[in-house]
Parts: structure tokens; sequence; C-alpha cells
């Protein structure tokens, strides 16, 4: 018995258990295109969804279930930050703040643990961070969501963080938050308006890339520089890479400048329809984070080279052309997101 045939087998045996409908085993195509839609990037996971719209109810049903087993808050639809977070705030000092004091403030909603080496590393920044934007005068407030195993572990990591903190022990609290942002790992620093709208989901990348906090509340940005910090967002979905033969910052502009265009006006379609963008964008110079992704996707060593990557689908799409337009990558963009494209295997 082949391999794959074995794994079909253990599927099949898997959807008796299971009370609703199920795409082909074989029909991987549409399997990596929800992945890629949803933005899964562990499983087991959960996203409920609603028919009607197309719209994403709850990334994170598996929390869902477990706190409301008996469907009690069906449909589970999303409810506004001020609603979720309402309750007492803590400082580490001790003293308690109620979430009222957080309207009208920037607001960072930090998920961390003190198990976690990344999060210890980010919460040193974060407070620098913090710190320079308060002297700046602007109204920022962060509120920490624990992920501790334990309520000594919480209270040792807190007392490191100038700012407040869900309770430890107000598990239902810290579960709806993690619910209603679809929190799949941690760190995760989610950046809210003062209307508690969300800014951006990537207040980690954007405070390691800005440690002087110049680009504050940190709106996305059409195009990024790829960099170590922010290579991790490779992993998050399809992304437009445009590399090319530039060892200094300032040689990136051409590029960026090239391709913002088309970032921007894929951004705005897919905002006003209350979708998250279907493709990053970056440009890449010579160093060795170019090297390493050049080497570890098997790409020409050409440049310039036009390339989009989508590393949980293990697929790449390159067009190496002599010249790089607007009208080049605007096409290479459209056919894509068309599923002209024919992809290679990374």
């Amino acid at each position: 018995m082949r391999r794959e045939d074995q794994d079909q087998k253990h599927w099949q045996d898997f959807l008796q258990e299971m009370q609703w409908p199920a795409l082909p085993f074989k029909d991987r195509h549409k399997k990596l295109k929800l992945w890629n839609k949803y933005k899964v990037t562990s499983i087991p996971s959960l996203v409920f969804v609603d028919v009607a719209t197309g719209k994403v109810v709850c990334r994170n049903g598996l929390l869902v279930v477990r706190d409301d087993p008996k469907g009690l808050e069906f449909p589970w639809g999303p409810k506004p930050f001020a609603e979720v977070v309402a309750g007492p705030l803590l400082r580490n000092s001790g003293q308690t703040a109620d979430s009222s004091s957080l309207d009208g403030s920037y607001v960072g909603v930090y998920f961390s643990a003190h198990w976690c080496p990344p999060c210890r590393s980010l919460t040193r920044v974060l407070v620098e961070s913090y710190r320079t934007v308060k002297d700046s005068g602007q109204k920022f407030e962060i509120v920490f969501v624990s992920a501790d195993r334990s309520e000594e572990s919480f209270k040792q990591y807190f007392s490191e963080m100038p700012w407040l903190a869900v309770p430890y022990l107000d598990e239902g609290r810290r579960s709806r938050l993690n619910r209603l942002y679809g929190i799949q790992g941690i760190p995760t620093l989610i950046l809210l308006d003062p209307e508690g709208h969300m800014i951006t989901r990537q207040g980690r990348v954007e405070v390691l890339n800005d440690p002087e906090c110049r680009r504050f509340p940190w709106h996305p940005r059409p195009v990024l520089e790829l960099s170590e910090s922010n290579a991790v967002q490779l992993n998050e979905g399809p992304c437009l890479v445009l590399f090319v033969d530039a060892e200094e910052e300032d040689e990136l502009e051409p590029a960026k400048e090239l391709i913002q265009p088309i970032a921007e006006k894929i951004m705005a379609k897919y905002k006003a329809k209350e979708e998250e963008t279907p493709l990053l964008f970056f440009v890449s110079g010579e160093d060795d984070m170019s090297d390493s992704l050049r080497d570890y996707t098997n790409l020409p060593e050409a440049a310039p080279l036009l390339t989009i990557l989508d590393m949980s689908a293990r697929a790449k799409y390159v067009r190496d052309v002599e010249e790089i337009t607007p009208a080049v990558v605007e096409q290479f963009v459209s056919d894509f997101l068309a599923e002209k494209l024919k992809p290679e295997p990374i």
C-alpha cells in the first residue's frame, strides 16, 4: 500500500467521526487556498464564516467551542474591543484601573508569556517603545493578555511591564480577547486606534523595525523592505518579492516606488470589502537575508527578479524579464489573483 493510500485511509476513518461535509482528500489546491485565505499557521484550527457574506465571524473557533460548548452565544460574532475588555485592569504596583481609562487612546493588545523566549526579548524592546511614545505626548496604552502557565509566573513577568494587564484569574476575559483577534501564536501585538479599530496585527514587526517609534501608530505600509525582523511575514501567506541589485537602503527606493501604486490599489480594494489583503509586497536588495531566501526557494540569481512566494503551499511564481515596469507587475499580480499562473515547487 502506498503512503498516499494509507493517508487517505486514515482520513476516511477520521471523517467517520464528523457530522459535517469535507473537501475531497486529493483536492490539495482548494485546501491550500483556504489555508491562505484564513491565515492558518497551525492545526487544529477552526474558523467560523458567515456564508451569506463570506466574512470571518471568528478566527479562533477552538476557544469558542471550549468556552461555550452548549452554543449559548451562537453565532459567536465579533464584539467591539471595549465590550470584550470591559472590567478592571491591573498595574504591577497592585493598583487597578477601569478599562474605560483606555477611551481615546491608541491601544496595544499584547499577547505574551514568560515561558516564551521571543516574548521576553520583545518585551524588553516594547518597554522602551512604550516610554518613547508616552514621552512624546501621545495617548497610548498597552494591555497585557497573559498566556503564562501559572499566576506566579504571570506576576513575575508582569513586574517588568509599565502598562496594564487583564487579571490572570480572569480567564474568561483573556480567552475572549484571544478569540476576538484569532491569536494563533505568541508574541503578538495588536495595535488599535482610539475608536478601537485594528490598525495592524504586525505590532511585533513594527516595534522591532522602528525602535525610535517615528512611524507610530504603525499603519500598514504598502511595500516593505525585507529584513530579518519582518521575514516572518513570508510565512503568513503569498508575498510578492521584487529582488533588485541594491546594497544600500536608499537604492531600494526606486523599486518601492515601482510597485507601490499596485500595492496601494490592492490594499484599498480589499479594505473596502473589509477583507485582508491577499498579497503582501516586499523589495529586497543584496544582503544575507536575500541570499538565504534565494537559496531556500531555489531562485535564479538574476536581478531585477519579480517573484511571488507562497511558503505554506511551498510554491513560487517567477517573472524573469529584462525590464520590470509597472505594467509588468500589475499583470503579474492580476494573473496570480486570477489563478492564471502555474506554480513551481519550492
